[in-house]
């Protein structure tokens, strides 16, 4: 599989294991020392966090998981599109619109949207999230 194919399929893992896989099955999806940046998104009723390594990383899932914003049984889904990926030797960059939904079991709506600038590292275990910056709007 060429570089950019594994990048989007790690891009899609992490929106799919932030709404319905566990948290164990998300963060192997980053570095051991990864950051992830978002601002406040008032819409959801969170407050701007930055993380950095596995342990904030897993502290910030399970406060949203624990507020009902993703998660198993929180009726969310993270939609991504339009994802350019450059990839440099063992790195790589990519900027991916998303969608955020919530209520997908009732009645659907867009709760969100932005734009993830991401940075990723090539691994022992395949490419992996280093960096990720949240951008609403």
């Amino acid at each position: 599989m060429s570089d950019d194919a594994e990048i989007r399929n790690l891009i899609a893992r992490i929106a799919q294991t932030a709404d319905s896989g566990t948290v164990e099955e998300y963060l192997a999806c980053f570095t051991d020392d990864a950051e992830w940046a978002m601002p406040a998104n008032p819409a959801l009723g969170l407050a701007a966090s930055s993380r950095q390594g596995h342990d904030a990383i897993r502290e910030g899932v399970v406060e949203r998981r624990t507020a009902g914003v993703q998660g198993p049984g929180s009726s969310s889904r993270h939609v991504i599109t339009t994802t350019a990926i450059t990839v440099t030797a063992d790195t790589a960059t990519a900027r991916s619109y998303w969608q955020y939904w919530n209520d997908t079991a009732t009645a659907p709506k867009v709760n969100s949207m932005g734009q993830y600038d991401d940075e990723f590292r090539r691994t022992g275990q395949g490419w992996q999230l280093s960096r990720r910056s949240i951008v609403l709007g």
